[in-house]
């Protein structure tokens, strides 16, 4: 995987949306997002709980950008793109294997509209095309059959399902992995 700089950060536009650079002015949108329990019901992560962990949180996305180890996208609409609907990204980037991990997320109020099938498309275009990754990893909570479905959809196969693999708020759980290889470098 050749080195990649993502400044300037590279926008990205698809018929619908724009993904855009993650800012500290979208602090109450990734508050509104990652304490919003339909959101996060299968994140298996604890949810925001004040706009100040927002801001924390927008400042570790910012810092892997600037170290080229990762990097989320702004999910916003065409007509409004100063409001942030969701989130999309490569992160867990292995640059020996040419493997990133991607990550979705979307407000409940854009469920089931083919926003985020929008958005991966053109993030796994960049990710193949750009960054020249081998393939893109998906982990998932199995009981999350809308992301399976979404995966599937974009040509992703079940690689593995790990049992109680996971700890989380005193429970281990199961992790479904699901790739996509790069036919270009397959």
């Amino acid at each position: 995987m050749p080195e990649i700089q993502f400044t300037p950060f590279p926008v990205l536009r698809t018929r619908r949306l724009v993904l855009r650079q993650i800012e500290p002015c979208d602090s109450a949108s990734i508050f509104a997002l990652r304490s919003n329990p339909s959101s996060m019901r299968f994140l298996d992560r604890a949810p925001l709980v004040s706009e100040a962990e927002a801001s924390a949180f927008i400042d570790q996305i910012t810092t892997q950008l600037k170290a080229n180890e990762g990097i989320t996208w702004a999910i916003t609409l065409t007509e409004k793109e100063e409001e942030l609907i969701g989130t999309i990204g490569f992160w867990r980037m292995d640059k020996s294997t040419g493997r990133a991990e991607i990550g979705y997320m979307l407000l409940p109020a854009f469920f089931r509209h083919g926003y985020m099938s929008e958005a991966m498309k053109a993030v796994i275009y960049f990710g193949f095309n750009t960054m020249k990754l081998h393939s893109i990893e998906a982990n998932i909570n199995p009981a999350n059959t809308a992301s399976e479905m979404l995966l599937l959809q974009q040509g992703f196969l079940k690689e593995a399902y790990y049992k109680g693999n996971f700890y989380f708020n005193g429970n281990y759980l199961d992790t479904a992995t699901y790739g996509l290889r790069n036919a270009a470098t397959a």
